[in-house]
C-alpha cells in the first residue's frame, strides 16, 4: 500500500434533491436549506442549477474511508437543516415525485447565457450524478486516460443505476438519468482524443458553434477539470448511500491509477465503434446490474456481473495499491446481494406507492442513529 505522501488524491461531488415531507414532491426551497448548512459546512457545500438541488463536495482524499465520512457528514448536515423546515434530502438520479417542470432554474448571468443556448433541455435539469475527481494534473496524461476509461463506462451507469422513476412514473429504465442527460449536444461518453491540443481544438470548435456555454459546460462523462488539476468522471447517477459513493469512487481512483501505466508507454487507447457504445450506454441504463450489458469491443450481449467482474480484474492493481480492494469488493458483493439503487427504489415502493420511496429514500440518504451521527450498517438492506 502506498504511504499517504505518494498516494493519488480524489475527490467527491454529490448531488441531491430537496422534497417537502408532507407530499414528498420536489420544491424549490435550497436556498433555504443551504443557507443553514453553509453555517457548519461553508464551502463543502452548495447550490446547483436548479432551485430543488443541492450539493455536497469532500476536501481531497487519501483513502475511501476518509472520502465516505466527509461523504456521511455532508448528507447528515444538510439533512437536519432540511427537517428544520419540514423538508427531506433525497439520493436519487431523477425526481420519484415532482411538480416542478419546467425546472426552476437559478438566476444569474451564467444561467441566462445557459437558457438562451440550451432552451428546453433546461425544462427537465432536475437530475443528480456522482462526480469523482482524481488528482491528475498533467493535461495531456488526462486525455489519454479518459480514452482506456472509455469501456468501462456503461458498466459504471450499470453499477450506479439509481433513477427508475421520472416524475410519479416507473420508467422501465434502471437509470432514466442517463437517457435525459444524453439529450445534450455535449454530453456522454467522450471522444476519442489523440492529445491535449485535440482535446483543446474540439471545444474551441463547440464554442465556435455555440454548443457550450463556457468551457465548463462540457459534459462529457470523463474531462479535463476546467478548474482543478484533475480528470472527472461524471458517469453515475448519485448512489443512494454515502458508502456506496465512496466505494464508487475508490474504483474510478483505481481504474484510473491502473490505466495510466499504459499511458505512460505509449499506449493510447482502443478506438470503439461509437454504435456499440451507444448500444452498451442504453443497455446498462435500460437494465442496470440486473439483465445483461453489452461488450463495446463486439457489441455482443454479456451479463452485467460478468462486466462489472472484468472491470474490478482491470483496477485490481490501483485499488490494491490504494488499500481499497477488500472495500470496493464488499460493495459489488452487497449490490449482487441487495440489488442496485434502481431495484431498492422499487422494492421500496409498497403496493405501488411512490411516497413510501421518497420516504424510504430519505432515511437512507442519511440514516441517523442513537448517537445522532450517520449509521452506515447495514445501509443497502431493505
Amino acid at each position: 500500500m502506498v504511504a499517504d505522501d505518494q498516494a493519488r488524491r480524489f475527490g467527491v461531488e454529490e448531488e441531491f434533491l430537496v422534497v417537502d415531507r408532507r407530499t414528498r414532491e420536489t420544491v424549490a426551497r435550497a436556498g433555504t436549506v443551504l443557507r443553514q448548512a453553509e453555517k457548519e459546512l461553508g464551502s463543502w457545500v452548495g447550490g446547483e442549477i436548479t432551485e430543488i438541488q443541492l450539493e455536497g463536495r469532500t476536501t481531497p482524499c487519501v483513502t475511501a474511508a476518509e472520502a465516505a465520512g466527509q461523504l456521511a457528514r455532508n448528507r447528515a448536515t444538510l439533512a437536519a437543516a432540511a427537517e428544520e423546515e419540514g423538508l427531506g434530502v433525497i439520493a436519487s438520479g431523477t425526481p420519484v415525485l415532482d411538480a416542478s417542470i419546467p425546472s426552476p432554474i437559478t438566476e444569474g448571468p451564467r444561467q441566462d447565457r445557459g437558457n438562451a443556448t440550451f432552451r428546453g433541455l433546461h425544462h427537465e435539469l432536475n437530475i443528480c450524478a456522482l462526480h469523482v475527481h482524481v488528482e491528475l494534473p498533467d493535461r495531456e496524461r488526462a486525455v489519454l486516460v479518459s480514452n482506456h476509461l472509455r469501456p468501462y463506462l456503461p458498466v459504471l451507469i450499470a453499477l450506479a443505476a439509481n433513477s427508475p422513476f421520472w416524475r410519479g412514473l416507473d420508467t422501465g429504465y434502471a437509470s432514466w438519468r442517463t437517457l435525459l442527460w444524453n439529450r445534450w449536444p455535449v454530453a456522454g461518453p467522450p471522444p476519442y482524443l489523440r492529445s491535449a491540443a485535440h482535446y483543446d481544438e474540439l471545444v474551441a470548435t463547440l464554442l465556435e458553434a455555440e454548443a457550450l456555454v463556457d468551457d465548463g459546460t462540457i459534459f462529457w462523462d470523463v474531462r479535463p477539470s476546467a478548474r482543478l488539476p484533475t480528470l472527472e468522471v461524471r458517469v453515475a447517477d448519485v448512489p443512494i448511500t454515502a458508502e456506496e459513493s465512496a466505494a464508487l469512487a475508490a474504483l474510478v481512483r483505481g481504474l484510473v491509477v491502473s490505466v495510466l501505466p499504459w499511458v505512460d508507454r505509449g499506449d493510447p487507447g482502443p478506438e470503439l465503434q461509437p454504435e456499440f457504445m451507444r448500444l452498451a450506454y442504453w443497455r446498462a441504463a435500460r437494465d442496470g446490474m440486473a439483465g445483461s450489458g453489452v461488450d463495446v469491443l463486439t457489441g455482443r450481449p454479456v451479463p452485467a456481473r460478468e462486466l462489472a467482474r472484468r472491470l474490478l480484474e482491470t483496477a485490481r492493481p490501483g485499488l490494491e495499491e490504494h488499500g481499497d480492494l477488500r472495500r470496493v469488493t464488499a460493495w459489488l458483493d452487497g449490490l449482487a446481494e441487495h440489488g442496485d439503487g434502481a431495484t431498492r427504489q422499487r422494492r421500496a415502493a409498497r403496493d405501488g406507492r411512490l411516497t413510501d420511496v421518497v420516504d424510504d429514500l430519505i432515511r437512507r440518504t442519511a440514516p441517523i442513529g442513537e448517537t445522532g451521527v450517520p449509521d452506515a450498517q447495514n445501509s443497502m438492506t431493505t
